[in-house]
């Protein structure tokens, strides 16, 4: 285990999450999937009439960077319009190919820079943003 990248913020933001963690009324609910990696990312959100997140459970089966920005976006994305968690997504894609900086408006999501040189670890970062945007896409269609 690279020490620079699962260092101990990351461990324990990863260990943070709930397990089995789900909302008894979602309006939406998704489940995404890393062909790379494996990483499986399952999500429960409630919005409103506006697009904001008012609910979220997420549930991964990830590897620590995985669990740790899903532990990232359930600690902070409550109250944040989707249009705005898919520019999050963007940006921090965006970060972790060096093609800018990390968003700051969290300031956890800094810890996720340590993978900009292990591409092979961006899809699972990313995973838990494309879980909630997915479920909040099945959340429009049923309304």
């Amino acid at each position: 285990m690279d020490s620079a990248l699962y260092n101990r913020d990351i461990l324990r933001l990863a260990t943070s999450l709930v397990a089995e963690h789900r909302l008894l009324e979602p309006d939406g609910s998704a489940e995404v999937r890393s062909p790379l990696c494996g990483s499986r990312i399952q999500a429960d959100v409630v919005t409103d009439a506006e697009g904001i997140l008012r609910g979220l459970a997420l549930r991964a089966n990830a590897c620590a960077l995985g669990q740790a920005s899903a532990a990232i976006l359930t600690h902070n994305a409550i109250g944040t319009a989707m249009t705005e968690i898919a520019k999050l997504r963007d940006g921090v894609a965006q970060a972790l190919q060096r093609e800018g900086d990390m968003p700051s408006c969290w300031p956890e999501l800094a810890l996720l820079a340590a993978a900009c040189d292990y591409p092979s670890r961006h899809a699972a970062i990313l995973l838990p943003f494309d879980a909630i945007l997915a479920a909040a896409v099945q959340a429009k269609e049923k309304s």
